[in-house]
């Protein structure tokens, strides 16, 4: 891999169907550790699809930042705007609905600044607070947000084609006098 400038910017349209196959790889790679099942395969080929997130880049509460390096993508932030988070009657939040680094980039910042960048669109939006889920078996995850100012507000569950899978919700309050 050459040392080459990692460069951030919104996506386009035209992004779709990169994001999704990076989203199956980042996917698959964290939540078929135990194999695969069908509830994973069929999540995956839905939820994941070019076409899915085609709609999602065309959805205006709806934004990704990316991470390139090399004309080469190899991770991405998804925030979702005006989202209210579980356990908290917060109106104005945020969501990062994804924070997916392909996993030959981990552990370079890449999580880190992407974070930063999606905390700081949120706030230029108008969001006072960010929030995410987590699954409970993404252990370096769960290590990841309290590091960057995340505070654990409880479990939560996502449902993977009728199967439930535990996770845990975390939220930062965003600084008014950061929002611009």
């Amino acid at each position: 891999m050459s040392e080459a400038i990692v460069e951030y910017r919104l996506a386009g349209p035209d992004d779709a169907l990169c994001i999704a196959v990076l989203a199956m790889q980042v996917f698959l790679d964290t939540y078929t550790v135990n194999g695969m099942r069908p509830d994973l395969a069929r999540e995956t080929l839905e939820i994941y699809a070019p076409e899915a997130f085609a709609r999602r880049l065309q959805d205006p509460a709806t934004r990704f930042i990316l991470a390139e390096r090399a004309g080469h993508l190899i991770a991405f932030a998804e925030l979702a705007l005006d989202r209210v988070p579980p356990h908290e009657a917060r109106p104005g939040a945020a969501e990062l609905v994804r924070l997916y680094v392909q996993r030959y980039f981990k552990r370079m910042g890449l999580g880190r600044e992407l974070l930063s960048r999606a905390e700081a669109l949120a706030r230029s939006q108008g969001a006072n607070s960010l929030w995410l889920t987590s699954w409970s078996g993404n252990t370096a995850a769960l290590a990841f947000y309290p590091t960057q100012g995340y505070r654990d507000i409880g479990l939560t569950s996502y449902t993977i084609q009728g199967n439930s899978y535990e996770n845990r919700a975390f939220a930062k309050i965003l600084e008014a006098s950061d929002r611009t």
